[in-house]
């Protein structure tokens, strides 16, 4: 499936502002669940119920992001018009209201995605999708490079325009018109950790969080050191999943448009495992891919998910029944 960009969406900001601000996001009734996590915190994850037997897909948001987000909310809707069922996990903190642990989330988070998909694997009967999102899309592949054969329980799987290279994601966000989006993450995830300290005092240094002017002190301050990470350095090169795409096993699609203000297409991986399709359209900024006549429609983006992931498991039952 070819993206078709807009004639009248022509930047990459437009085509990642536009879509996550002026287009109407589809409804979705969603059912929510808290699950009590192994190191005593919680989690939430909104669920769409679908047909018994149906396929189950999971979604990963992005940085700051939640069931509510454009792609999350465009995604399920699409899932229930197929009678399939879904799940939206939040990581922690971003459900609406603060989790308990010390820590986070974070973009190599492999160990809370296994144990999140490892629990929905039960839930269904049919085929099982799982997709990531931007941060979500970065952890996701991280565990499933990971993983290896162990995530073989995944039919097939989904990242949009994740950060694969961490480094420079960060170096693109610390740029120019750039920082209105670093501004925008900054809003949220610094009043998030105010509140941390709240609860644990001394965690971390509340004057360099305050003077954190972009993600590089920020994830300096908290993000590394509160997940194992020596500084943002051994983060973003620990954590990206450029170095891991060629261990993944499970078919894979890895879409990132060429002009995504947050990794510039010139920074995007050419190599990956044969089980992965790396997708690199011209357009479609990031998590954007509008289509249509204005104001423009976001069902593109979960079509091309879909049919992908579709797709995949029938190519798998095709070779099966040969192999046979």
């Amino acid at each position: 499936m070819r993206y078709p960009a807009p004639l009248w969406l022509p930047s990459g900001h437009l085509q990642t502002i536009y879509p996550a601000t002026c287009i109407a996001k589809p409804a979705v009734a969603y059912r929510r669940e808290r699950w009590e996590a192994p190191d005593g915190d919680f989690v939430d994850i909104d669920f769409v119920d679908g047909r018994p037997g149906q396929p189950f897909v999971v979604l990963f948001h992005g940085l700051e992001g939640s069931s509510d987000s454009h792609y999350a909310r465009a995604l399920m809707a699409a899932a229930a018009a197929r009678g399939w069922s879904g799940a939206v996990p939040h990581f922690r903190g971003c459900s609406g209201e603060a989790n308990r642990a010390p820590r986070f989330y974070h973009s190599g988070d492999a160990a809370e995605i296994d144990w999140i998909l490892r629990r929905l694997r039960g839930r269904g009967t049919g085929l099982f999708y799982a997709t990531g999102v931007s941060l979500g899309g970065n952890a996701l592949l991280r565990w499933l490079g990971e993983s290896q054969h162990q995530a073989d329980f995944v039919d097939a799987a989904c990242a949009v325009s994740a950060p694969l290279d961490l480094a420079q994601g960060g170096a693109a966000l610390a740029r120019g018109f750039n920082r209105v989006y670093t501004r925008m993450f900054l809003q949220t995830l610094k009043p998030k950790c105010e509140a941390k300290l709240a609860q644990y005092p001394g965690l971390f240094d509340l004057a360099a969080l305050r003077a954190a002017r972009d993600l590089y002190a920020f994830d300096n301050v908290v993000t590394a050191p509160l997940h194992g990470y020596r500084d943002t350095d051994d983060y973003w090169h620990r954590a990206s999943a450029k170095h891991v795409l060629g261990d993944i096993t499970v078919p894979t699609l890895v879409l990132n448009a060429r002009n995504d203000p947050f990794l510039p297409g010139g920074h995007l991986p050419r190599h990956a495992a044969p089980a992965v399709q790396l997708d690199y359209p011209a357009h479609g900024g990031h998590v954007g891919f509008a289509v249509g006549a204005l104001p423009g429609r976001i069902n593109w983006l979960p079509q091309r998910m879909m049919h992908f992931l579709q797709g995949a498991t029938d190519d798998a039952r095709a070779r099966s029944q040969a192999e046979a």
